[in-house]
């Protein structure tokens, strides 16, 4: 037999590239979280990948009294970090490391059993995860954002907007998502066919969620500017929402509708759903990742549903559909219609899941606590302290500093070198 490493490595590097760099960088949109979304999330993807190896393998590779770990293991730990790092972004700015390590510890635990019960009891095929991660970690976030909910959180507004260089870090993250997603979706699929029809499946959705969300956006603008919002996540909506069918005959076509229909509820769910949720229903979604996970999630589960129903073996084969679905074993009597309904109720295994578990976990008195809130990170200064005496005359230079004595803090910073 062969070793899988050598076929499955370079995925397991592609996924693991997005986990730690690419959501760690989409997060860095706040101008004043920027070290906080980084190092948080490499936190807690660190500690989740150790406990998803452990709970995964007591569900998935337990045998003869030892867990097994190989690389197929390493890249569903991370597939369970990432789920991880959606509900991070629900609460991204509220909690605190330890409210975040313990929501994870909790996390992973519920995950695993989620996993459990859609891959191994419904036998339902979900290689890219839109189910079992995007649905599953959107919705999690939402119900624990909603639980910790703080009414004074409106007086900030002005620290939860980007500045230019922080919407450039962001789009970094995005770009490396973007490219790699392909990878995601495909990682642990089948060698041959069905890796070859995921990862093409995922990169025509892409494409075709970049042009709509980048038309919608200016569209939607009253002047036609586009919103870097919407192009730092509407544009990957696409790769969320054909993770369930990604190693089905979805074809080119069917890949290109369904990244246009999510860049549409996308976009026009950060335009409209996230204050309407915020404003009606109490849910501060600091990221969007209703838009981007939670909603492209459900219309992903909604598309494999659909594509398994109508599969046959004229389109497959025979052999192929077999394949395709694992129609063996205690599945030989199923057929597409059967595999339909067990997909659909997978979705609603995962959402039931994530609301339960998400209240459960928000309600824990520990994740409440606000003696945790108290964290912060030490800095060194990159320009060295001018005292300036006396303090408070106004600048007239336009150097922006607010003080100035016979000449504004630049000034003397250049005299000093």
């Amino acid at each position: 037999m062969e070793n899988e490493f050598y076929y499955r490595y370079p995925s397991f590097q592609d996924v693991h590239v997005m986990i730690f760099v690419g959501f760690g960088f989409l997060m860095t949109f706040l101008q004043r979280y920027g070290y906080s979304s980084v190092g948080f999330n490499f936190l807690l993807a660190a500690f989740g990948i150790q406990w998803a190896l452990l709970m995964q393998g007591w569900f998935h590779s337990y045998y003869q009294g030892y867990i097994h770990v190989g690389v197929e293991n390493l890249i569903n730990a991370d597939f369970c970090v990432g789920s991880v790092c959606v509900a991070f972004g629900a609460v991204l700015g509220k909690v605190s490391p330890v409210q975040l390590l313990i929501m994870t510890l909790f996390q992973v635990t519920l995950f695993s059993v989620n996993e459990y019960i859609l891959l191994s009891l419904l036998e339902v095929k979900d290689a890219g995860g839109s189910m079992t991660i995007h649905t599953f970690g959107a919705y999690f976030g939402l119900t624990v954002t909603w639980i910790l909910y703080r009414p004074s959180l409106h007086q900030s507004k002005e620290r939860q907007s980007a500045v230019y260089h922080s919407d450039l870090f962001a789009m970094i993250g995005t770009l490396f998502l973007w490219m790699y997603w392909p990878s995601f979706n495909s990682a642990v699929s089948n060698h041959g066919d069905a890796q070859h029809r995921a990862a093409i499946n995922t990169y025509c959705s892409l494409a075709a969620c970049v042009l709509t969300s980048v038309a919608l956006s200016s569209a939607l603008h009253k002047k036609g500017k586009l919103d870097m919002v919407h192009i730092q996540n509407a544009t990957l909506a696409g790769g969320v929402a054909v993770g369930t069918a990604a190693e089905m005959m979805l074809m080119p076509y069917g890949s290109l509708i369904v990244g246009f229909i999510c860049g549409i509820v996308s976009t026009l769910g950060f335009v409209y759903l996230t204050p309407f949720l915020e404003a009606r229903l109490r849910i501060q979604d600091t990221c969007g990742i209703h838009n981007l996970h939670g909603m492209p999630g459900i219309i992903g589960a909604i598309v494999g549903a659909v594509t398994a129903s109508c599969a046959n073996a004229d389109v497959y084969g025979v052999k192929g559909l077999a394949l395709a679905f694992g129609f063996d074993g205690f599945k030989t009597n199923w057929n597409a219609s059967m595999q339909g309904k067990f997909q659909a109720a997978g979705l609603f295994v995962s959402l039931a899941m994530a609301l339960v578990g998400g209240i459960i976990v928000g309600e824990w008195k520990w994740l409440r606590q606000r003696r945790w809130d108290r964290c912060g990170w030490g800095t060194q200064k990159h320009i060295p302290e001018v005292n300036l005496e006396p303090p408070g005359i106004l600048c007239t230079c336009g150097c922006g500093t607010g003080l100035c004595v016979g000449g504004c803090a630049s000034q003397l910073r250049g005299r000093a070198g």
